[in-house]
């Protein structure tokens, strides 16, 4: 189920590219993000106590606001290629937090799963037969957006996995629902300003275009958050965030099916070795589980 919302994601570069009007990311991210929260919220009926307002602002940033954002600038000043490259060390970045922070070190399975996962990435995307999507276009700014937008990721899943392991106190207990509409709609608050600032007005809207809109919003925002949180919860932070490799498959896949975009050759050899690599850190997961259950035993002690 988690991995539907990597899916599902991956649905949203042929919507925006053949549906949505041209130049808006901001206002599209906007969009998607704060009317779906607004909707989650009136459903659960949950206003966050006062001491989990901190935390909650903290995990909007971190998963939406800042990961947003960063993703955009990434994607404006890199080529799509390149910014997935980079965005596939994620799984790396994420075994690290689990080593700092629980003291966990990374089984070799784990650890080659994840290389696996750059190195299938690099083949896929930056293949001859992608080039004209995939061309190298090297950007400073662009390559420390996509690298800090990993690593917001990351730490936004960690700390979400994590956010009723601590003391009664400062705990959230927030329900699923309310989690997720609260993390949407203050990161859309906080996109709201760049939308305004950045993005040209909004032309007229056709049918198509608001057809688009609602999907990104009720599939690819309220659903597909809905899943992912669902799933950071029951599942190992690593074995979520080797999911998240599913996107750009899922959006070259559908280029594949609708746009004509020929998958073959090395590119196929890339798309082959990064499933492999998603599967193979799901089992190196399953491996460990029962000494994971022991250290998150501990930490809650």
């Amino acid at each position: 189920m988690t991995a539907l919302a990597p899916a599902i994601w991956g649905t949203t570069y042929i919507v925006t590219s053949e549906i949505l009007p041209a130049d808006s990311p901001f206002t599209a991210a906007t969009i998607r993000c704060l009317p779906a929260g607004l909707l989650l919220i009136l459903i659960s009926r949950y206003i966050p106590k006062r001491h989990e307002w901190p935390k909650l602002i903290a995990l909007s940033a971190l998963n939406i606001g800042c990961f947003q954002a960063l993703l955009f600038i990434a994607a404006y000043r890199l080529s799509g290629g390149l910014a997935a490259v980079i965005g596939a060390v994620q799984p790396l970045i994420t075994l690290g937090l689990v080593w700092l922070m629980q003291g966990e070190r990374p089984n070799w399975l784990s650890l080659l799963a994840s290389i696996l996962s750059i190195t299938g990435m690099t083949l896929l995307l930056l293949s001859p037969k992608l080039d004209q999507h995939t061309a190298m276009q090297w950007d400073t700014i662009g390559i420390i957006a996509a690298l800090v937008g990993a690593i917001s990721m990351a730490l936004g899943m960690y700390f979400s996995k994590h956010r009723q392991n601590t003391s009664s106190a400062t705990a959230l207990s927030i329900p699923l629902l309310a989690f997720t509409g609260w993390q949407l709609a203050l990161g859309g608050m906080m996109l709201l300003p760049f939308s305004l600032l950045i993005d040209p007005a909004i032309p007229r809207l056709t049918h198509i275009h608001i057809a688009g809109y609602s999907y990104l919003t009720l599939v690819g925002t309220l659903l597909a958050y809905a899943l992912w949180f669902k799933g950071i919860q029951q599942l190992p932070p690593v074995a979520v965030s080797a999911l998240g490799l599913l996107s750009p498959l899922s959006a070259i896949a559908l280029g594949w099916i609708f746009l004509g975009e020929r998958i073959e050759g090395t590119a196929l050899i890339g798309l082959i070795t990064v499933l492999v690599s998603v599967l193979a850190v799901q089992w190196s997961q399953l491996l460990i589980k029962p000494s994971a259950k022991k250290s998150l035993a501990n930490t809650d002690r």
